[in-house]
């Protein structure tokens, strides 16, 4: 089932898109068009098992400095086709792990994506591996006017750390917050998860439990997806030893629980916020949007992806880096635009992208939009089971129906069948 963070999806990319509609999406930008930008840094010191981002281990220092040195090459290029035509608001970097490089190394990287973007004083967030994590990398960030960082937490339990490949001590977590907030940086979001190898109900009450005594100003709480045909690091997790999905659900379900009694605001149906989170804020509002970061207040249409694998979202286009660190470095070093896949979105399309993220981040849309199903009885399977209700010229997702969202949005994309979404 997609996780909707574009639409459509990655699985519809294709190599007949890419570089020349980026070209040509970048050249027909508006003047002061706002921007977001996404550095992906594709390496860490050491690979969870469970992961399924385009990352490496970051091995020697001169395949790290490489790869910067082609980041830089990418901002350089991309901001000659941009012209100045865009006016960047927001700056995130992830991974891998983003601290795989040097402070040294990241000041540089972003001095010269504000440099070149003249950037001014935009929001910037970090994704962190507390493992790696040191007070003068708590210095660094503050210095830089880093205003978020996420940590990749996942689970306290030792005994379902050592089956993912990840072990992380608490005393990690709790230095690495201590350690930003010493430093006046106090957004803090935590990534957990379940439907982790070993994890019992009681083990991920426990992590939810010391989560929440640390009050991260957001948490996302994500299902593990278990893919070792495709991610062969996944097949060191042993298969047989993971939750069935009674218990995913009941997982799933306890996260609510626990986070919306300690007082967070879900959003969504796996991120969660205090109150004074822009982001709970932003839900208040109906001003939550969906990217490929996940469920946000970044209100930008556009965003530019730089690195390996990173992906941009244009109003009328996606498009993807190529994947391969090597053959990026290649790209950009002779000076060609590295997108080589993507998608057009045409008014339809658009439609029902627009559709769907309403579902997903506010809960409902118009009733209307159901004249976009090839046949409109297929929401009588949701509505008779109480996940899915019209009022007042709205079709809004119940609270029983949260968990189901995904599957509910999905009968409005056009790329997947009836049978797929049922059936899923």
């Amino acid at each position: 089932m997609p996780r909707y963070t574009s639409y459509p999806t990655a699985v519809e990319f294709h190599d007949g898109c890419g570089a020349d509609e980026y070209i040509q999406a970048l050249s027909d930008m508006p003047s002061g068009t706002p921007l977001s930008l996404y550095v992906h840094i594709p390496y860490c010191h050491s690979i969870c098992w469970y992961c399924g981002c385009n990352t490496g281990a970051a091995g020697k220092a001169q395949r790290l400095t490489a790869y910067l040195d082609a980041l830089e090459s990418e901002f350089a290029l991309i901001g000659r086709l941009l012209g100045g035509r865009g006016k960047v608001r927001r700056i995130a970097f992830g991974g891998g792990s983003p601290n795989a490089i040097t402070t040294i190394e990241f000041v540089r990287l972003l001095d010269r994506i504000t440099t070149i973007f003249d950037a001014g004083t935009p929001e910037i967030s970090v994704e962190l591996d507390p493992r790696g994590f040191t007070s003068e990398w708590a210095l660094a960030l503050a210095a830089s006017n880093v205003g978020r960082v996420s940590l990749g937490v996942q689970t306290f339990a030792p005994h379902v750390q050592e089956a993912i490949g990840r072990i992380q001590p608490l005393a990690d977590i709790e230095k690495s917050v201590s350690a930003l907030r010493l430093r006046g940086i106090d957004s803090i979001n935590f990534d957990l998860m379940y439907g982790l190898p070993k994890q019992s109900l009681q083990d991920l009450n426990e992590t939810l439990t010391q989560a929440i005594e640390l009050q991260p100003s957001r948490v996302s709480l994500f299902g593990y997806a278990h893919m070792p045909e495709m991610i062969p690091r996944q097949r060191r997790i042993d298969g047989d030893s993971l939750p069935d999905a009674e218990l995913r659900f009941e997982q799933s379900e306890l996260g609510y629980q626990r986070l919306t009694e300690a007082g967070y605001v879900a959003i969504g149906f796996d991120h969660f916020a205090l109150p004074t989170d822009s982001l709970a804020i932003a839900a208040t509002e109906g001003r939550v949007h969906r990217n490929f970061q996940g469920f946000t207040d970044d209100p930008n249409e556009v965003l530019l992806g730089f690195g390996a694998s990173a992906i941009s979202s244009l109003p009328g286009l996606l498009v993807q880096n190529e994947k391969n660190v090597g053959r990026y470095r290649s790209l950009v070093s002779s000076d060609t635009v590295a997108a080589v896949r993507g998608v057009t979105r045409d008014e339809e399309t658009r439609k029902r992208g627009a559709t769907i993220s309403s579902l997903l981040c506010q809960g409902h849309v118009d009733a209307g939009a159901a004249n976009m199903l090839p046949d409109a009885h297929m929401l009588d399977i949701f509505k008779e089971k109480g996940l899915i209700r019209q009022r007042d010229g709205q079709l809004v997702i119940t609270d029983a129906g949260r968990p189901y969202a995904r599957h509910i949005a999905c009968l409005f994309d056009q790329f997947r069948t009836r049978q797929e979404t049922v059936a899923a």
